[in-house]
């Protein structure tokens, strides 16, 4: 699909309006990027007040470009990007960084983030807001959140597990979350099977071993048969971990599967306060593909 490019006057006049009112000098804010779409039947229209409508087709893209000539922006000093919405979405979104990162939202939210959590994203080219379904939706803004803290990595599996199609998969016992508490995180470290080049989308699902319930700490990323999407350059998929999952952890324990993802190492993540840094950075859960 061929990218729709607006007139000049257009993109001058957004750049106008974002940088009035409360977005002047807003570093996070990253809203002007937005006036491209990737189908040539879509349209994207820039509003007095600085947001963005963007009228869309199934699986189409409202478009974000970051470095200038040909280069890509480093974001490594970001944890994630959030786009708001003016109404409660009617469809299914998702959210697209590059060809790394993707992150599903189901209908009805007023706000959608994608999470940079354990990925390299030193080099991003496109972001893209797409729908599932043709819909009409108004970004009210999108912003950058600066890194807030590091983690403390310590290993709970390793191994080689290749799922295939939903064919294998591999169990962590309870005793090891023993340590856990809510605000921990899991880290499952991977690579996406890609010797099928028909292949376009990769899966990760976690349950407490023996039962058929998902995690709860990613359960707004989830699919309808609680699958998390993961996108094709993906090398690691993070959950923050909530009271009821570290009860549920440390009582039955953990088992993982998915769809041609293979993992070579699981670790417990803990957060590193001595090193925070003294930035109040507003989390806003998304959902998933």
């Amino acid at each position: 699909m061929k990218k729709q490019i607006f007139p000049i006057l257009c993109l001058v006049a957004l750049t106008a309006c974002t940088m009035g009112g409360n977005k002047e000098n807003d570093e996070f804010n990253i809203t002007s990027k937005f006036y491209n779409t990737w189908n040539i039947y879509e349209k994207a229209v820039m509003n007095d007040n600085g947001t963005v409508t963007y009228h869309s087709q199934p699986y189409g893209g409202l478009v974000g470009t970051f470095g200038e000539r040909n280069s890509t922006a480093d974001w490594s000093d970001y944890e994630s990007i959030t786009f708001h919405f003016a109404k409660p979405t009617t469809v299914a979104t998702q959210i697209m960084v590059s060809n790394k990162l993707k992150t599903y939202g189901r209908p009805g939210i007023t706000s959608l983030t994608c999470s940079f959590d354990g990925q390299d994203v030193s080099s991003i080219g496109d972001v893209a807001l797409q729908t599932v379904d043709t819909a009409t939706i108004t970004v009210t803004d999108v912003r950058l959140a600066p890194v807030a803290s590091s983690w403390t990595s310590t290993p709970i599996w390793t191994g080689f597990s290749e799922f295939g199609n939903w064919e294998n998969g591999f169990g962590i016992e309870g005793e090891v979350f023993n340590a856990a508490k809510p605000g921990d995180k899991i880290e499952i470290v991977f690579e996406t099977d890609c010797s099928d080049a028909t292949r376009v989308y990769w899966q990760l699902k976690t349950i407490y071993a023996s039962t058929d319930q998902t995690l709860e700490g990613n359960a707004s990323e989830l699919n309808e048969w609680g699958c998390a999407n993961v996108g094709q350059e993906a090398t690691g998929y993070r959950i923050s971990l909530t009271a009821k999952d570290v009860e549920n952890l440390k009582k039955n324990g953990l088992f993982v599967n998915g769809f041609y993802c293979n993992v070579s190492q699981c670790n417990l993540l803990r957060r590193d306060y001595s090193e925070q840094m003294p930035v109040q950075v507003e989390r806003t859960s998304g959902e998933p593909w």
